[in-house]
């Protein structure tokens, strides 16, 4: 499924490429606003940081929410006491769009992550182009190399990178990268199975000084409370946010975990 996943973005983002060509992208990138910093926004803190996700679908769940305007949406997490906001930007399974990270980026002051499967240098930086302040990074969907190589490119467009890891040796795949921001994501993208504790048995493994973001499997205020138990900075929760009042339900969050 991973792999499914990431050659069907790659193969959109060269449809795009063929009507946008990369040095009109690169062009556009250098020219955007800076981004912001994410590391700070997502540093450890008395209370979890909490990413919250404008999500559609997912491949695992189907439809979950229309979100007929992201930019509505991320406002009210940014009311509801959210440090960051994911936007799904993957079209097909997904439903979403760099059009959606574009109007989210208009509408908060939080740092905005463009969530895909990223593997190519045009994606990074059609994402710095859309205003994007972070990028999603898969470990299991790239080799070391090419993980090194996007990985340093984000930083050098001042973009923070996420790298995300489902196993021990992912995370060191993370660390080896010097990644200072490292999810644990709950759901074998391979498999699209779920494990709520893989994050408490990896969590000593992380680097000291990366900022341990848990992802997936959060559904109540109780799994906020659990993966806090367990070490995290902050977590990432999506279909927990557009199946519900959002303000309210990151209310709820962040008062269970503080």
């Amino acid at each position: 499924m991973l792999a499914d996943l990431t050659a069907g973005a790659v193969e959109d983002s060269r449809t795009r490429e063929a009507g946008r060509p990369l040095v009109e992208v690169e062009r556009a990138a250098l020219a955007a606003a800076p981004p912001l910093d994410a590391l700070a926004a997502l540093a450890p803190a008395d209370v979890v940081r909490i990413i919250a996700e404008v999500k559609r679908a997912s491949p695992s769940r189907g439809d979950l929410a229309d979100i007929p305007d992201p930019a509505a949406q991320a406002r009210l997490y940014e009311t509801g006491g959210a440090s960051a906001i994911s936007v799904l930007t993957e079209g097909r399974r997904f439903k979403g769009s760099l059009a959606d990270l574009e109007a989210v980026k208009g509408a908060v002051s939080l740092p905005v992550l463009r969530k895909d499967f990223i593997a190519t240098t045009y994606q990074v930086f059609e994402a710095r182009a859309a205003g994007a302040d972070l990028v999603l990074l898969i470990v299991a969907a790239l080799d070391q190399r090419t993980l090194e190589t996007l990985h340093a490119l984000i930083l050098e467009l001042g973009m923070t990178p996420l790298v995300e890891a489902h196993s021990a040796e992912e995370l060191d795949r993370a660390a080896a990268v010097g990644a200072r921001l490292i999810g644990i994501n709950a759901r074998d993208l391979r498999t699209f199975e779920l494990d709520r504790d893989l994050f408490g048995r990896l969590s000593e493994r992380f680097p000291s000084d990366a900022i341990k973001v848990a992802e997936s499997a959060v559904l109540s205020p109780e799994d906020v409370r659990h993966y806090r138990n367990a070490g995290a900075d902050a977590v990432l929760v999506g279909e927990a946010l557009v199946t519900s009042d959002p303000v309210a339900t990151l209310r709820r969050f962040l008062e269970v975990a503080a």
